[in-house]
């Protein structure tokens, strides 16, 4: 049985779909003091698949929540799926007597799981953190399909060359174009300078392909570059579209042409589902 978590409703019943499986009720509510509550009410299945985006602090309580809840209604085994992980970036301590966050959480969900599925985690080595078994999912190659058939000589650009195997799944994906990556310089600490390496962008189409666009600083002066470069549209493609504050005005006023994202985290530019992936990730687990 597939249960969703508030924040991943629609990848969860996408997943339901995939999997052929039900999808479970639940309850989120909230007390008058703040605290959350998450409950599945009716959940009479062995197996429970849970489906959480840990996208703010309430929604990693709620998955410890539904974990504890699923356990009490008798699931022997439990998979967690994390479309999205939370604090993946505080990998590691910034100072004396700081904490790795993402340790500390993959802790607390290895307490109440058999075995964990991410999708794309921002670093690979978080993974590592949790006790329970990991799968991790690239979907990055979904992010082709929601791009126009017709893109013009295409450019696929990762932001930096650690992620260039992002740019390099999605130009696969898509069947066309060529890859390549930005080179960044530091000339202050507040001023970064962002140049593509060697491509040629003038009058070529070029997607963007990073794992996640939180604030959209880096992005929207990758695409303004481009765009005073000559490049013909400008398309901004991430597997995580956070898009926290003002990114999104952000990104237009830059002149991004589109903004495609994946279901991973909810949003209005989530214009592809991970489910495929998550559900042969899920199929795996159980081979296993």
């Amino acid at each position: 049985m597939i249960v969703p978590g508030a924040s991943s409703q629609a990848l969860a019943a996408a997943l339901a779909d995939e999997l052929g499986e039900s999808l479970a009720a639940v309850t989120y509510d909230r007390f008058p003091d703040g605290e959350t509550y998450a409950a599945v009410p009716g959940f009479d299945a062995d197996r429970a698949v849970i489906v959480a985006a840990t996208d703010s602090n309430d929604a990693w309580v709620e998955l410890l929540q539904l974990q504890d809840a699923v356990r009490e209604a008798g699931a022997t085994e439990i998979v967690t799926v994390i479309p999205y992980m939370g604090y993946a970036r505080q990998d590691e301590a910034f100072e004396a007597g700081a904490p790795v966050s993402a340790r500390a959480m993959a802790r607390a969900i290895s307490t109440g799981t058999d075995r964990v599925v991410v999708v794309n985690p921002h670093e690979r080595s978080v993974t590592d953190f949790f006790d329970a078994h990991v799968t991790i999912c690239d979907a990055a190659g979904r992010l082709a399909d929601p791009l126009p058939d017709d893109l013009a000589d295409p450019l696929f650009l990762a932001p930096d060359a650690g992620a260039v195997s992002l740019a390099e799944a999605t130009c696969a994906a898509y069947g066309d174009g060529e890859t390549d990556y930005f080179e960044k310089t530091r000339q202050s600490g507040t001023d970064v300078e962002i140049t593509p390496s060697d491509a040629e962008t003038r009058d070529r189409d070029v997607v963007i392909v990073d794992d996640i666009v939180a604030t959209g600083s880096t992005m929207s002066q990758a695409i303004a570059h481009l765009r005073n470069d000559g490049a013909a549209r400008v398309f901004a493609a991430c597997v995580h579209p956070l898009l926290a504050r003002s990114a999104r005005t952000k990104l237009e006023r830059a002149g991004v042409e589109r903004i495609v994202g994946t279901d991973t985290v909810e949003r209005d530019v989530s214009a592809v589902s991970v489910a495929p992936v998550v559900a042969a990730a899920v199929d795996a687990v159980e081979a296993n």
